[in-house]
């Protein structure tokens, strides 16, 4: 079973990349597989096998940027068009009950260290307020109710030129399309799902030029709508409008309306109550009219990306690992060969029924780390 998935990271790896450092790779991995046993950076593994930490560092640094970056994006591509391809065979009505969605979303990593890349003043919704940390940018596609990471990019805010997140964004999405096309998938027929920190007239129309049809985005309160001839600011719409009971394909009382904005022109509004106290709203940016069952059976597969950064902050610890400079990537890089090796363990029997947690727990109850590095690698450092 191990040697069955640590074979599909390195049969990746020998295929797609032409500087085949076998030997650096498996430190990659020895080091992604430590994290299920609770090591969550190279000095807590290299204390615990009693070898010096620097050389796991100096093999680390045989990586290029661009060569992480390059394996981030093809691991994780290659990953979800695994999941993808049976489900992309099928019908519109298919794809739609797995739950296939573009889920896009930033969080925040607090860091102290000025030595650390990317690190500046942002805002943080965990916090709410501005904290110093690194803003990591994530597109993640959601089916099954499974969080599959396809690209996570670090913000900068320095540099010569004013480049925006939406800026960011269209890049990231062009390059997916590009690399699933590769793979045979279409990812322009699935829908997409963001906060209104990049809402625009001006992204929408470049989703449009894309190709993407079926866009949802959640609406900012001070957005200002007019709705049967009176003018208001969101916020005061969703007090006054009345919402509809729950109703077949909706379990939340919600309305769907039509609104004119000075910014987007006249679109379908879809305000929805989670508790009994909080409204909210969602934006139709999609290239054809959705029903309000369709709207919300999109946007309920967005909590999946938040799930996915919990997973990443409070299960793998990302912010445990502080490589400086060009590390930053490489640190990323070792997350996502943890994750993605978890989630492929959780699609075997044994461990079908078990959270990241639980299999983690298992492993190391049932497990040596010092053995199992022993039987699944060559042991490129003596750990004796």
């Amino acid at each position: 079973m191990w040697q069955q998935e640590f074979i599909w990271f390195f049969t990746i790896f020998h295929q797609e990349f032409r500087k085949n450092n076998a030997i650096a790779f498996e430190v990659l991995m020895v080091l992604a597989v430590a994290h299920l046993f609770g090591f969550y950076n190279p000095k807590q593994l290299a204390d615990f096998l009693e070898v010096p930490h620097q050389q796991f560092y100096t093999e680390l640094k045989d990586w290029s940027v661009y060569h992480v970056k390059k394996m981030l994006l093809r691991f994780m591509v290659k990953q979800a068009a695994e999941k993808l391809k049976p489900v992309m065979s099928k019908s519109a009505a298919t794809r739609s009950r797995a739950g296939t969605t573009l889920s896009i979303d930033n969080s925040v990593i607090d860091r102290c260290g000025k030595l650390l890349r990317c690190t500046w003043s942002w805002y943080s919704g965990r916090y709410h307020k501005v904290i110093r940390g690194q803003d990591l940018l994530g597109l993640v596609l959601t089916i099954h109710h499974i969080a599959f990471p396809l690209y996570l990019l670090f913000c900068p805010k320095q540099g010569r030129y004013h480049t925006t997140k939406a800026d960011l964004l269209i890049c990231m999405l062009t390059q997916l399309k590009t690399a699933f096309l590769r793979e045979g998938i279409d990812i322009t027929q699935l829908p997409l799902t963001m906060d209104s920190a990049y809402v625009s007239q001006e992204l929408r129309e470049r989703l449009h030029q894309l190709g993407f049809i079926d866009i949802i985005i959640a609406g900012k309160g001070n957005y200002v709508f007019t709705i049967d001839g009176q003018k208001w600011d969101a916020s005061t719409w969703k007090k006054v409008l009345m919402l509809e009971e729950p109703t077949w394909g909706i379990d939340v009382p919600s309305c769907r309306i039509w609104g004119y904005s000075p910014t987007f022109g006249s679109l379908m509004l879809f305000f929805f109550r989670k508790s009994t106290t909080r409204s909210y709203y969602l934006m139709n940016f999609s290239q054809r009219s959705l029903r309000g069952a369709e709207i919300w059976h999109i946007w309920k597969q967005h909590h999946v990306i938040e799930c996915f950064w919990k997973i990443m902050k409070s299960i793998f610890q990302i912010h445990s690992m502080q490589l400086q400079g060009d590390g930053l990537y490489t640190a990323l890089l070792i997350k996502v060969f943890a994750y993605l090796l978890a989630l492929r363990l959780k699609a075997q029997g044994i461990f079908s029924k078990l959270t990241i947690t639980e299999i983690m727990r298992k492993l190391r109850r049932e497990e040596d780390l010092r053995d199992f590095l022993v039987t699944h690698f060559h042991g490129p450092f003596s750990i004796a």
